[in-house]
């Protein structure tokens, strides 16, 4: 059915240039989407510093891919166990990675692509699966062995030698790992969010002093749906974004009043990935690639700007704009394990 369309949107587009007809629309002439197939079976997450791009192998992997802004393969960051979640800090010259399989987080830098640091996180089997950063704190969510509710959030004050490691700071427990996330221009708020669960949720904080983590709110029942995927902040903190397996739409919240949408961006089903630009002004919304399109650009108003079709099942959270909102970068893995994971680069036209 896949092919079928594209042959059906290529024969349009080229009837109409013949004819003269209606103009091609911006964004399918911008579009010129690259599939790049890498040296990993699967894939956790990918993050753009600019000029290079990483992305994560996973828990049985050991290597952490390293491409160029177009794509290309450009070799490995390898003696990582278990590399999930990846995090660049602000200058981007520090590639922060979630080791869960050796308790840790890696600190590698960008340009030389050397780690030079590893923070360990606390008692044997809590492993560290996603990160965000507030200034000189790196939080990091955390779950314990295989048994359910015993996830919660841990912090790493980088701004002491040797970093100084908190435990235990969320205001319950969580089923597993949390998803977290912070605003790249507002220091004082973080996001929690709970996985595995229908419905799902979010806990809303607030950092003061010396890093204290203070609960503020958490959503009004259901109101995010089911199955959460993945969450964001804008670059101010002051709006939450959703993308949960149902509804079949990205929500945005007020981050004051978790309860009724202030926007939404029809997805389909079902939505796994949710990432805004640096500027805060687009949004790019993924869906789990069962159906067709997988990825999705949006306007803060919900209006759609660009689509894309991947071929492949999206990653949970594997979207990554450029720094500079010209490409967003997709992962697809197979589940088979048959098929490498890809690294999709997706231009996207002006808005």
């Amino acid at each position: 059915m896949r092919l079928n369309r594209r042959s059906a949107l290529a024969l349009a587009a080229l009837t109409g240039a013949l004819l003269a007809a209606t103009p091609v629309a911006p964004a399918s002439a911008a579009a010129a989407p690259r599939a790049v197939p890498l040296p990993i079976a699967d894939a956790a997450d990918v993050v753009s510093a600019g000029d290079r791009v990483f992305v994560s192998g996973g828990r049985n992997s050991t290597d952490v891919v390293v491409t160029a802004a177009n794509g290309d393969v450009l070799g490995t960051v390898s003696n990582l166990p278990g590399p999930t979640d990846l995090l660049l800090s602000a200058d981007r010259q520090t590639l922060y990675v979630a080791l869960p399989s050796a308790d840790a987080i890696a600190a590698i830098n960008t340009g030389t692509l050397t780690e030079f640091a590893r923070f360990g996180t606390g008692a044997a089997g809590c492993n560290p699966s996603s990160l965000a950063l507030t200034g000189r704190y790196l939080w990091f969510g955390y779950g314990c062995g295989d048994s359910s509710w015993n996830g919660n959030i841990g912090r790493l004050d980088l701004g002491r030698q040797p970093a100084a490691l908190t435990t235990g700071l969320a205001r319950q427990t969580y089923y597993g790992a949390p998803l977290l996330t912070a605003a790249s221009q507002n220091r004082a708020v973080l996001l929690a969010g709970q996985q595995s669960l229908s419905p799902g949720s979010v806990d809303a904080y607030g950092i003061g002093a010396a890093g204290a983590l203070s609960f503020l709110r958490t959503n009004e029942f259901s109101a995010l749906g089911s199955n959460l995927g993945d969450i964001a902040l804008n670059p101010a903190g002051d709006t939450v974004y959703t993308a949960s397996g149902a509804p079949y739409e990205v929500l945005a919240f007020p981050f004051a009043d978790i309860s009724t949408p202030s926007a939404t961006y029809p997805t389909g089903p079902y939505p796994v990935a949710v990432e805004l630009t640096r500027d805060g002004a687009r949004v790019a919304a993924g869906v789990d690639g069962y159906y067709d399109p997988d990825v999705f650009v949006f306007g803060l108003g919900g209006i759609e700007q660009a689509r894309f079709e991947l071929g492949g099942l999206l990653v949970d959270g594997g979207l990554a704009w450029a720094p500079n909102g010209t490409r967003l970068y997709a992962i697809t893995s197979d589940w088979t394990g048959t098929v490498p994971a890809t690294l999709h680069v997706l231009p996207v036209p002006a808005a």
